[in-house]
């Protein structure tokens, strides 16, 4: 890898944005615009019963006319608002099996371009869904969900954890150079910048609690809050895929492209490429343990399938790089061995916090929802489960012990 910006552009990496599209679209031509109208005001057309029949009256649209990879980005979260929308209706359990042509086929055909599943994912509703509302940086969302302002604090909070991480990934080149070249003084400096980083990222997750603080290259503080009720009862349920999800067991029907419904996990955290690609670039081994590594493991690798393309091939060449906790090892350096494990340390914080996150989004609000039904003890395991499909407490637990059992012991 070469120390230069250039290299990223092949894996769409910015360098302000990192994973994130910088400035995405937030108009699209005619015909496209009918998504749009329709992405935008979701939440009244929900409440007003008319969602469902604004989306059949639309026509169905050859993509050939989306030129370029923004406005293909924008049409893929468009009509991925629109599905989620169309599929889990007023989120009161009316919900539609099949999702008709009219959206099921240019949804597809977008897809299968961008390389995306057909369903709302992380690079949609976090990473392209932004837009600066005023020259003083301040943020807003492009679309939304019913449940208020909580989807905006939401996306916009892990936006912002992404940005954190930009600068940490740039130093990439530098750190495997440091090591092919064993430079020692300059991979620990690189090192500290990445572990400065992860702790900043870590700053702006607490920002989901409604706490000030000044975003990542932005001047204006801004305040989000993310309210757990409406999370769980709300936001929670348009986020929820067709995979593992006892409401949809078959999955999905997409009218006129496939003749079996199809299963696709909605959108996770763990289709962020930030927490992934510092994973590998500091040897975290997520397959190395029991039975629910290799599970955490096998999650993990087909979470990447809900990536961009781009990004999963940087990943790659990431994995092809060389290793640095071997060649710290070798060194037998304590203090460049103490820096090293400040960078596993600081993942390890990130994933105790959003282990607390869940705890105090999901499992508590699950537990209180069980109680007011007047269910078994404990909340149901489909309550507990992700919107990636995946147990939460068995996979969270997994993948902050195994990123514990990184750090390097003395000696």
């Amino acid at each position: 890898m070469e120390n230069s910006w250039k290299m990223f552009e092949e894996f769409h990496i910015d360098e302000e944005m990192g994973f994130a599209l910088p400035n995405p679209l937030v108009e699209l031509p005619h015909p496209y615009d009918a998504w749009i109208s329709i992405a935008r005001n979701l939440p009244q057309l929900i409440e007003d019963g008319q969602l469902r029949a604004e989306v059949e009256k639309l026509a169905t649209l050859s993509t050939d006319g989306l030129e370029g990879h923004k406005e293909q980005r924008l049409g893929h979260l468009a009509l991925g608002y629109l599905t989620m929308a169309y599929v889990w209706g007023r989120g009161d359990g009316d919900i539609r099996k099949v999702l008709p042509s009219n959206i099921a086929i240019p949804y597809c055909q977008l897809s299968e371009k961008l390389g995306l599943p057909p369903i709302l994912v992380y690079a949609d509703c976090v990473l392209a869904n932004w837009k600066k509302k005023d020259p003083s940086g301040n943020m807003d969302i492009l679309f939304s969900f019913p449940g208020g302002d909580c989807g905006k604090g939401f996306f916009l909070i892990s936006l912002l954890v992404e940005m954190a991480a930009a600068s940490a990934i740039k130093v990439i080149p530098i750190i495997f150079k440091a090591v092919q070249c064993e430079d020692s003084e300059t991979l620990q400096d690189a090192l500290r910048e990445i572990a400065s980083c992860l702790k900043r990222a870590l700053e702006r997750f607490h920002q989901i609690h409604g706490k000030y603080c000044m975003p990542y290259t932005m001047r204006a503080a801004v305040k989000y809050y993310v309210d757990p009720n409406i999370f769980f009862n709300v936001l929670r349920i348009y986020l929820s895929g067709w995979k593992g999800n006892p409401s949809l067991p078959e999955g999905l029907l997409y009218e006129g492209v496939w003749d079996t419904p199809k299963q696709f996990a909605g959108g996770s955290a763990a289709q962020s490429s930030v927490f992934q690609c510092f994973d590998v670039l500091l040897g975290v081994q997520h397959a190395a343990g029991g039975a629910s590594s290799v599970s955490a493991a096998e999650f993990l690798q087909e979470m990447r399938t809900y990536m961009p393309p781009a990004h999963r091939n940087f990943l790659r060449s990431l994995e092809s790089g060389p290793s640095v906790r071997e060649f710290v090892l070798s060194k037998g350096d304590a203090s460049l061995r103490e820096t090293y494990n400040k960078c596993v340390q600081a993942m390890v914080s990130l994933r105790k916090y959003h282990f607390q996150i869940v705890t105090k989004y999901i499992l508590i609000p699950a537990r209180r929802k069980s109680k007011e039904k007047g269910t078994s003890k404990g909340s149901s395991k489909s309550e507990d489960k992700g919107t990636g499909g995946t147990s939460l407490v068995d996979f969270l637990k997994t993948v902050r012990r195994t990123t514990e059992k990184t750090l390097l012991k003395e000696g």
